[in-house]
């Protein structure tokens, strides 16, 4: 969420934004937005005003009772109890035009940064870096669930009966390979100095409300039935959530924290569930990293959350490449973004495993997380967000990557030491 002040100050600005995002139809909201924010602005000088004669008045009034004026003393306590009823409609009309204010301003989306490429959607995002060298071998590699099924790794019809489409059952090796990237992934963040977190898998809507769009948590989250509370789609939402209404001290940043949660999310949209397959998935288990930082420390951060997830990716020899995010594929509340996506051999390209986004002060705007300085005055903080790994889809990538022509699949040296110490996984098929 913008601040009310950089709108009213600077309305072209935001314009631009809106456009530079090809979002035209929230165009009128600038304006609408300013004027309700004036109108506001003058009700609460109102109120102020009143309430400083109200209080002049109703001193006067025991002065005029003690010289025996009593009929002007009842004129001021007419006086006194029209301004209170003013004051009254005027409160009133204060929470009505804030409430406006607020719903506007969460759908204006945020300032991108200078940097983000222009364009319309995902086909317009732009490759940034490769890493590591992509391999076609000279066999055949196979469809991933074709691959877990050579190991009895995986029971999707199973799954349809208990849950429907979008769910799974792991099992044997390819649950324990599961498990041990996850174990992996948290110890490599841990060695990194970020601080390990298991959080809530569940939020309050205030929460939601304060991490993501309105478009975003429709699509995404699902909620508890008679209850406040919605299953988070990723521990991002719990870990900012954390600092709801808080005042950090400049010292303790930043706060670099990774967590561990399951993730659970409708996928409603174009791109829908897969029937044979886990790549699209309403339900799996992601590593993620989480910083709140200074607003001058906040992209030297982003450079360093998405190489963290790249080096990751690497110490288990999977080739991948980082995508910025155009202008249009980016979520109302992000400055800037990119995906890391893995090579997948089967396919010759490249596909999304992680995402990191640097979003500004908008999610601590709308939080209230604060940073104390007596000197400057307090200030909002800055959020940032990236995948570690968030496997089975991570499974995919590191299959076909590790996946020999008899049909055995490699285990990297990092991960020996989750696997009972094998090197190989021997298909069962």
């Amino acid at each position: 969420m913008l601040d009310i002040k950089l709108v009213r100050s600077n309305p072209d600005l935001v314009k631009e934004n809106i456009k530079k995002k090809f979002q035209d139809e929230k165009l009128p909201l600038v304006d609408e937005v300013i004027a309700l924010d004036k109108e506001l602005r003058e009700a609460k000088t109102r109120v102020e005003y009143l309430r400083s004669q109200r209080n002049t008045i109703s001193k006067q009034i025991g002065m005029l009772m003690g010289q025996g004026k009593k009929d002007e003393a009842e004129e001021a306590k007419k006086q006194v109890a029209a301004m209170a009823d003013e004051m009254a409609q005027l409160d009133a009309k204060e929470q009505e035009l804030t409430e406006k204010v607020r719903k506007i301003m969460l759908v204006i989306p945020n300032i991108i940064d200078d940097s983000v490429p222009i364009g319309k959607d995902d086909s317009e995002n732009v490759e940034n870096e490769r890493f590591g060298e992509p391999v076609v071998p000279d066999y055949e590699i196979p469809y991933h669930v074709d691959i877990m099924e050579r190991f009895d790794g995986i029971d999707l019809d199973a799954a349809r009966k208990t849950s429907g489409n979008g769910f799974y059952y792991l099992k044997g090796d390819i649950a324990r390979l599961h498990s041990a990237i996850l174990s992996y992934a948290r110890d490599f963040m841990i060695d990194r100095g970020f601080t390990y977190y298991v959080p809530p898998f569940m939020i309050r809507s205030a929460v939601v409300d304060g991490v993501m769009s309105f478009a975003e948590m429709e699509n995404m989250m699902y909620k508890i039935e008679g209850e406040d509370l919605y299953l988070i789609g990723t521990s991002e939402h719990s870990m900012i959530g954390k600092f709801i209404d808080t005042m950090l001290d400049e010292e303790d940043l930043p706060q670099t924290l990774t967590s561990y949660s399951p993730c659970f999310r409708k996928e409603v949209g174009a791109h829908g569930i897969e029937e044979r397959g886990v790549y699209r998935i309403h339900q799996f288990e992601k590593q993620e990293m989480i910083v709140v930082c200074k607003p001058e420390d906040s992209m030297d951060w982003y450079n360093k959350l998405w190489k963290n997830s790249v080096d990751f990716f690497r110490s288990l020899d999977i080739p991948v490449r980082t995508l910025e995010c155009c202008s249009g594929d980016l979520a109302d509340l992000k400055v800037k973004s990119c995906d890391v996506e893995a090579w997948s051999p089967r396919q010759q390209k490249y596909f999304e495993v992680g995402s990191c986004s640097t979003l500004g002060d908008a999610q601590a705007r709308r939080l209230g997380i604060r940073i104390k300085n007596k000197e400057k005055g307090n200030y909002f903080a800055h959020t940032l967000n990236n995948t570690v790994v968030a496997p089975p889809r991570m499974l995919i990538a590191f299959l076909e990557n590790n996946l020999n022509a008899d049909g055995s699949v490699n285990i990297p040296q990092p991960l020996r030491m989750y696997m009972g110490g094998k090197e190989k996984l021997l298909p069962k098929k």
